[in-house]
């Protein structure tokens, strides 16, 4: 698998076995700036234990080819996530795309950056036709991310997703990448 790259000073590769620590800091680090955007998380969920565990699953999605997790890293420390998720093959080829960014850096170009580079990533390698996002209405920076890596509002999703202890409606955008 070729790894996509950012033309900045942060970094984007797979996420691999090692990164529990690192992952765990980072979102420990982050964790009141992403709580209104995410599921509620309990306390393991801020561990390295916690972590290994949701890296052996993301792993484990790589290597049935339905997912890609990559991290965003800056000076040797995990400063974000994007995901491809649910990759559909046959007629539809098409995956979810989920992504967040270290509070320090938001509003620098680096969520767009990296957006951008692994919407490449799966026209080119992956041979997707179709990627999708759901954002709540509220989320002004990542629906800004959206508009300026090409996406298509599609419609609203009532209830969608439970965030931050309640369902919420979101917003759903497309790409399509052909």
């Amino acid at each position: 698998m070729s790894l996509p790259t950012l033309p900045s000073r942060v970094g984007l590769r797979v996420l691999t076995a090692a990164d529990p620590i690192a992952l765990a800091q980072a979102y420990r680090e982050n964790r009141r700036h992403l709580a209104p955007w995410e599921p509620s998380r309990d306390d393991a969920f801020f561990t390295p234990e916690g972590q290994a565990e949701r890296i052996t699953g993301s792993l484990e999605g790589l290597a049935a080819g339905t997912d890609v997790p990559w991290v965003l890293t800056s000076e040797d420390r995990i400063v974000g996530t994007i995901t491809l998720t649910g990759i559909v093959r046959g007629p539809f080829l098409n995956a979810h795309i989920g992504y967040w960014v270290d509070a320090r850096l938001q509003g620098r170009g680096v969520c767009s950056a990296a957006v951008g580079t692994v919407l490449t990533y799966a026209r080119d390698e992956l041979e997707l036709h179709r990627v999708q996002a759901s954002v709540l209405p509220g989320n002004t920076s990542s629906r800004a991310v959206l508009d300026r890596t090409g996406f298509t509002l599609i419609g609203t999703a009532p209830s969608y997703l439970r965030i931050a202890g309640s369902w919420q409606d979101h917003l759903l955008y497309q790409r399509i990448l052909a």
